[in-house]
């Protein structure tokens, strides 16, 4: 996989790892769409990956809702846009015990996280496969391998994600299709500041495992050297990426552990 000349759209650009991927892919000779909600955040970014001498546009969109979705794909098709790759990171967290949580609460972080990821896929993945073939990415989570206390539809989302991505790869490999699904730990993100409550409001607050994960930067360099790879998986994290391999062999080690989380 080479980047060079490539057109990539990417979304949640405008900050966090989506920010990281888009600056370090604007300096390899990259032709960037870069989508988010906040249209601001955009606007800085595509500054920075201009600088590097990268073809930029930005689209600005609001996963959570379809018809911006289909106006977005709109506006790239109108303007003759071959995508060659759809790299998707945006996507919000979650903060509280299933008891506690509303269904409106649960809805809306699949509306974003997997309604929003498959409707946009699905929108461009006809043209891809007309086009000869591209490369599909999608943001799962650490998480979207198995459950965790306080992110109970955040964790449902990203096992989601797996099951649609990983069908959709194995129905697409004669057309060409490749999919990575990108799994990151800790990461220093706004996640935890963004995600949602019981009562759909932001948390607010950085977790202290967040706050000493690795840099969005370092993050960006193991993904997007991956993505080159074609790589099915991509673990992005530090040693809470243990956890992988102690829920498949040691499950009950996992089980226990679960259960020592402390409340928030």
């Amino acid at each position: 996989m080479d980047f060079t000349d490539k057109t990539i759209w990417i979304t949640g650009a405008s900050s966090g790892i989506g920010k990281a991927v888009a600056i370090k892919l604007s300096k390899e000779n990259t032709n960037l769409i870069l989508s988010d909600i906040n249209e601001k955040g955009l606007v800085e970014v595509a500054d920075i990956c201009k600088n590097n001498s990268c073809t930029t546009q930005i689209i600005p969109i609001d996963l959570s809702d379809e018809k911006a979705v289909e106006a977005a794909v709109r506006q790239v098709f109108d303007k003759q846009i071959k995508i060659d790759c759809l790299y998707q990171f945006a996507g919000i967290s979650q903060r509280s015990l299933v008891s506690e949580t509303p269904l409106f609460v649960d809805r809306k972080i699949f509306e974003i996280n997997f309604f929003g990821a498959i409707a946009l896929t699905k929108a461009i993945l006809p043209k891809m496969i007309k086009n000869g073939g591209g490369q599909i990415a999608v943001t799962s989570s650490l998480v979207g391998k198995f459950g965790f206390p306080y992110r109970s539809s955040y964790s449902a989302t990203k096992h989601a994600l797996h099951g649609f991505f990983e069908s959709l790869r194995a129905e697409n490999k004669q057309n060409n299709i490749r999919v990575s699904i990108i799994i990151p730990g800790r990461v220093r993100t706004n996640i935890s500041l963004n995600a949602l409550d019981k009562d759909g409001k932001t948390h607010a607050k950085m977790d202290a495992g967040q706050e000493t994960g690795i840099t969005a930067d370092k993050a960006a360099t193991i993904i997007c050297r991956n993505l080159k790879k074609n790589k099915k998986e991509i673990l992005v994290g530090g040693k809470e990426l243990m956890m992988v391999h102690i829920r498949r062999f040691l499950p009950r080690l996992y089980y226990y552990m679960s259960t020592r989380i402390k409340p928030m």
